[in-house]
C-alpha cells in the first residue's frame, strides 16, 4: 500500500491528492461504461448490415447489456462487501475491458451478443465497488456531494456523448472501434486501481457466500418483462408466449423476495429496506432513469427518422446536452448544500417532465432540430439535479459493511429503470399494434406519468436530506 493511502475503516484519512486521483480513475471507468450503454444505438444499422441481422435481433445488443448489468449489480455490490472492494473492482474492470476487446473483434453476431453480456457482467462487478470506494474515501457532507456530482456528471456525459461518438466513429473508423477505443483507457483504470486504491483486508476461507439464486431471479425478471413488452408490439406475436413471459417475470419477482427473506447470505438483506428514504430514492431513480433514457432515443429517432438527419449529424446535434450537463454538475453541489437533496430531486423531476412536454410539442408541431434545444437543456437539468440528489439520499448513512450494497442497489435501480422505461415508453409508443397515436407523443405522455409517480414517492420521504459541510 502506498503511503498516504489507508483504509478509512482504520480511522485514517487518505491524502487529498490521491483521493482525487482515485475519483478521476473511477470516473474514467464510469464514463466508458456509460458510453457503452448508448454508443451502439446509432451504429446498430451498420452492425446489422455486416452480420445480416434484422432490427428485432439487434435490440438485444442494447437490452442484453443493460439488463444483465443491472440485474447482476447487487451481486457485484455484495461481492465487494464480502471479498473486498479493490479485488472486486480489479476483477470487474478487467472483465469489462476483455469483453470490449471481444466485442470489437467479434467474428459473428452471436459472439457480439455474448461479448455484450460479458460487458454487462463486468460493469455489474466493477461499478458498485467503484462507487463504494468513492463513498468511503469522501466523508459525508460537502466533499462527498461534490464527488458524487462529478461521478453523476461523468456518467450523464458518457450516456450523451455515446451518441455523438457512435456517429463519428462509425462514419470514419467503422463500428468495431466503438468498442475497441475504450480498451486502452480501461487498462489505465486497472493500473490506477492497483497503485492508488487501498488494499483490502484478508478474507477468511469459507466466509464468502453468494446468493446466486437471488442474482438469477433479479436478472431473469426484467429480461422476461422486457421481452414480453417488445414482443407485444410485433405484428403477429403469439399472445400465449407474451402472457407466459409476463407470468414468468411476476414469478421471478415473487421468487426473489422469497429467496432473499430466507437466505442466510442474501444479496440484499430485507433489513436494508427498513430505511424508507433509501427505498423511495431507489424507486424514484427507476422512474427518472426511465424517462431520461427514453429522451435519448426520442431525440435520436426524431432527428433521423422525422427530419432525415444522418447518424453523424444526429450525434453532433446532441452535443449541447453534454455541455449543459457539465454546467449543471458545477452548479448542483452548491444547491445541494443549500436546499437539500430532496428539493434538488423534485427540481430534477420537474425539469425532466418539462423536457417531455417540450418533445411532445415539437413533434406535434413538426419543428426542426433547433426546436429540441429547450428539451435537451431541461433533460440536462433533470439529470444534474435529480440523479445527484437521489444518489446522495440512497447512500446516506452507509458504513464500511453496507456501502457496496447501497451503491449496488442504487446503480441497479438506475440501470434497470432505464432499460424498463425504454421498453415500456418507447415499446408502447412505437408499437403500431398497441395504439394509433403519434409514437413520440405517446412515449412522452407515458414518461410524464412515470415522473409524476416518482414525485409523489420521493415527496413522501420521511425527512429532507441536506449535504451539510
Amino acid at each position: 500500500m502506498l503511503s498516504g493511502i489507508s483504509p478509512t475503516s482504520r480511522g485514517q484519512s487518505p491524502a487529498p491528492v490521491r483521493v482525487w486521483l482515485v475519483l478521476c480513475a473511477m470516473s474514467m471507468l464510469q464514463f466508458f461504461i456509460a458510453v457503452d450503454v448508448t454508443v451502439v444505438n446509432i451504429a446498430l444499422p451498420s452492425i446489422g448490415a455486416e452480420y445480416g441481422v434484422g432490427g428485432h435481433s439487434l435490440t438485444w445488443v442494447v437490452i442484453g447489456y443493460t439488463i444483465t448489468g443491472g440485474g447482476l449489480l447487487m451481486l457485484g455490490g455484495r461481492l465487494g462487501d464480502l471479498v473486498g472492494r479493490r479485488r472486486t473492482l480489479l476483477a470487474g474492470t478487467t472483465l469489462f475491458g476483455a469483453a470490449s476487446l471481444l466485442a470489437g473483434l467479434a467474428p459473428s453476431f452471436q459472439v457480439l451478443v455474448v461479448a455484450r453480456l460479458l460487458q454487462g457482467a463486468g460493469e455489474a462487478v466493477a461499478l458498485p465497488a467503484a462507487m463504494a470506494t468513492i463513498v468511503l474515501l469522501f466523508p459525508e457532507g460537502r466533499r462527498r456531494s461534490r464527488a458524487l456530482s462529478v461521478w453523476a456528471a461523468v456518467a450523464s456525459c458518457g450516456l450523451v456523448l455515446g451518441f455523438a461518438l457512435s456517429g463519428i466513429i462509425t462514419a470514419y473508423l467503422g463500428w468495431r472501434w466503438i468498442f475497441l477505443i475504450s480498451v486502452p483507457f480501461i487498462v489505465v483504470v486497472v493500473v490506477a486501481a492497483l497503485l492508488l486504491v487501498p488494499a483490502d483486508r484478508s478474507v477468511p476461507r469459507g466466509q464468502v457466500r453468494l446468493d446466486l439464486p437471488g442474482s438469477f431471479l433479479l436478472t431473469a425478471g426484467p429480461l422476461l418483462f422486457v421481452y414480453a413488452v417488445v414482443e407485444a408490439g410485433e405484428p403477429g406475436a403469439n399472445p400465449w408466449l407474451i402472457l407466459g413471459a409476463l407470468a414468468g417475470a411476476v414469478a421471478a419477482a415473487a421468487g426473489f423476495v422469497r429467496v432473499e427473506s430466507r437466505s442466510q447470505n442474501p444479496l440484499v438483506p430485507m433489513a436494508f429496506f427498513a430505511d424508507r428514504s433509501r427505498v423511495r430514492a431507489n424507486l424514484t431513480t427507476m422512474v427518472l432513469s426511465g424517462a431520461l433514457s427514453t429522451s435519448f432515443l426520442l431525440f435520436t429517432f426524431y432527428l433521423q427518422d422525422r427530419l432525415g438527419i444522418g447518424p453523424l449529424g444526429a450525434g453532433l446535434t446532441m452535443l449541447p446536452l453534454a455541455v449543459a450537463l457539465i454546467a449543471a454538475s458545477m452548479l448542483v453541489p452548491h444547491l445541494l448544500e443549500l436546499w437539500g437533496a430532496r428539493v434538488c430531486v423534485m427540481i430534477g423531476l420537474a425539469c425532466a417532465a418539462g423536457a417531455m412536454v417540450a418533445v411532445a410539442v415539437v413533434t406535434v408541431l413538426g419543428g426542426g432540430a433547433a426546436w429540441l434545444l429547450p428539451a435537451m437543456l431541461l433533460i440536462a437539468a433533470g439529470m444534474g439535479f435529480g440523479l445527484v440528489g437521489l444518489q446522495y439520499i440512497a447512500v446516506s448513512g452507509t458504513t464500511d459493511e453496507d456501502a457496496g450494497i447501497a451503491s449496488g442497489v442504487q446503480r441497479a435501480a438506475d440501470q434497470l429503470g432505464g432499460a424498463t422505461g425504454v421498453a415500456v415508453y418507447v415499446g408502447i409508443g412505437f408499437a403500431p399494434t398497441l395504439h394509433a397515436g403519434d409514437p413520440f407523443l405517446v412515449a412522452a405522455v407515458l414518461a410524464i406519468a412515470g415522473l409524476v409517480v416518482g414525485a409523489v414517492v420521493i415527496g413522501r420521504s420521511p425527512a429532507p436530506v441536506k449535504a451539510d459541510a
